[in-house]
């Protein structure tokens, strides 16, 4: 009984680790071509890759630890959210300052005490009679 060794062409070994370094996993290479060889395609990576380093992240973590991660992912998301509010609330209480001490001749002190009734009465009166 002989062995029986099979040969690979130089552009096949080229096309499986091309294949490889496009994101393809090595199992699937040695199903898909029918490579029985375990390092035969990291052999091939050695010699014909173009020396991508694929790094494949595999996180490990308990059911709690994953719990954890979407409750704090969602409070990330809900914090976003209300800064997007808050910052959409400055803007307008600046742009009604702005409006306020370009109609009001006295000027709006941005920390002084407001008083809306005689400011809207001033401004609204004003705006009436242009």
């Amino acid at each position: 009984m002989s062995s029986r060794y099979k040969r690979y062409s130089e552009p096949f070994r080229r096309q499986v680790v091309n294949e490889y370094e496009a994101g393809e996993a090595l199992s699937s290479l040695r199903k898909k071509y029918g490579i029985n060889g375990m390092n035969t395609i990291n052999r091939w990576i050695k010699k014909y890759g173009k020396g991508v380093f694929r790094n494949e992240i595999i996180r490990i973590q308990t059911a709690e630890e994953a719990n954890r991660v979407r409750e704090l992912e969602k409070q990330v998301q809900e914090l976003q959210a209300a800064l997007g509010k808050l910052t959409l609330e400055k803007l307008k209480l600046e742009s009604i300052v702005e409006v306020l001490q370009a109609e009001i001749p006295e000027g709006v002190k941005k920390n002084g005490p407001l008083s809306w009734s005689s400011s809207v009465t001033k401004s609204g009166s004003k705006g009436n009679s242009e």
